[in-house]
């Protein structure tokens, strides 16, 4: 089963207690909203430009040390880690999660989303139902799409064992470290074991939970 430890180290995280250990790591996800209720959100320690839009604000919690540039829209419930940066131009649409040290970039958008400690989605990215573990930095122009052509259930494959997510939207999780070059796409209901490394301009289809010659072996959370 494809649980949270086969993809990240959560050792450090500040909501650890997000994630479902004994269960597949696409639950957490569906815990990710009553969760964001569950806290005491409406605490800005950093500076807001005049022209950032803040909806909801009183659930958007955002940490000390973060830098949040002119003309980032901001929706709550949200809560941003300390040392982060929002960039100009940056669409967070609700139910957003991430630790510190993260970046969402200019032209990206992100929602109903998780960012473990340390993950970048930099420049022209989209990032929906997905989660990005720590140290992961994905492309310029790099999708994760998170919704059957068809609208039907997102079925994830794992060496040939096939799980039903009970999801219509779900985008990608990507273990600890991956790196995905510039202009790739990542279909739904793929999971990327820790370290994976990819070529610029990929289709990402299949998940990959094996070792191979093209990724860093770090299986020991």
């Amino acid at each position: 089963m494809p649980t949270p430890k086969s993809f990240f180290d959560l050792s450090s995280f500040s909501h650890k207690e997000l994630f479902v250990l004994d269960r597949p790591v696409w639950e957490s996800l569906k815990g990710l909203k009553s969760y964001l209720e569950s806290l005491e959100l409406g605490k800005i320690d950093c500076s807001i430009p005049s022209n950032t839009e803040l909806v909801n604000p009183e659930s958007i919690s955002i940490g000390k040390g973060t830098i949040v540039e002119s003309g980032a829209y901001i929706e709550g419930p949200c809560v941003i880690g300390k040392d982060c940066q929002v960039r100009h131009g940056a669409y967070i649409r609700g139910n957003v999660l991430t630790g510190d040290r993260c970046i969402i970039g200019h032209a990206t958008e992100v929602k109903h989303a998780i960012f473990l400690d340390d993950s970048k989605a930099p420049h022209f990215n989209y990032v929906g139902d997905s989660i990005l573990g720590n140290h992961v930095n994905i492309g310029a122009g790099v999708i994760c799409a998170n919704f059957r052509l068809d609208h039907g259930e997102v079925i994830v494959e794992v060496e040939g064992k096939f799980y039903k997510t009970g999801l219509t939207k779900f985008g990608s999780v990507l273990g600890d470290g991956t790196q995905l070059g510039c202009n790739s796409v990542i279909n739904p209901g793929v999971l990327l074991r820790k370290g994976t490394l990819s070529h610029a301009c990929s289709s990402i289809q299949k998940s990959n939970l094996r070792k191979n010659a093209n990724a860093k072996a770090a299986d020991q959370a």
